[in-house]
Formats: structure tokens, C-alpha cells, sequence
């Protein structure tokens, strides 16, 4: 069963910060105290390394829109975060932790 948790995701400096996600609620990544005594589940990449998973299959949409030579191309898709699998390409439309729209113009 999937239940909404937060997940502590570090910054390549060393900040970190919380994203509500839903996951199973028998994940088998860490657990972290909060100063408020709550406890979280700490990633187990950093928000860079989740971002890095999926750049290499934004940058082939891309590639593949441009071979069209719109005169402007947009791209929008949802992100969203996991303990485990870091980050995930989604429908914009679901639950996402981040909606992106890309914009090129050739002007």
C-alpha cells in the first residue's frame, strides 16, 4: 500500500531538503530524526543524481523535436521523487512532485 512520507533529498553542497512523496510503506531506505523528533526517509541519491537519471531521455525528445526545426518547441512533464528510484518521469497531469515546461525559441 502506498502512503504519503516525506523524503529528505541532499544537495550536492551538502543543504538538504523535504519532498512529500508516496511510497510503500515498507521501503528499505534509511531513517532520519527531524529536530522536531519526527522521523523521515532519507533518498538514497542526492537530488542531482535522481535529475541526472532522467536527463538523457529529456535530451532524446529533444534531439528528435528538433530534427522537425520548429520555429518555437515547448516540452512539459512531470518529476516525481522516490527514496529508491530517485526521479521518475510522470504524467503532468497525476500527482507530481515538479511540472517542467522547457522552452526553444530559434528567435
Amino acid at each position: 500500500m502506498l502512503e504519503k512520507q516525506l523524503i529528505e533529498f541532499s544537495l550536492e553542497d551538502g543543504s538538504k531538503f523535504l519532498v512529500e512523496v508516496e511510497e510503500p510503506n515498507n521501503t528499505s531506505v534509511g531513517r532520519i530524526a527531524l529536530p522536531s523528533g519526527r522521523t523521515v526517509s532519507e533518498a538514497t541519491k542526492t537530488f542531482e543524481e535522481a535529475i541526472d537519471k532522467i536527463k538523457p531521455a529529456i535530451a532524446s525528445i529533444v534531439n528528435k523535436f528538433k530534427e522537425l526545426s520548429p520555429e518555437e518547441m515547448e516540452i512539459k512533464f512531470g518529476i516525481k521523487l522516490s527514496a529508491e528510484a530517485g526521479a521518475i518521469l510522470t504524467s503532468v497531469g497525476g500527482e507530481v512532485n515538479f511540472e517542467i515546461t522547457v522552452k526553444w525559441s530559434k528567435k
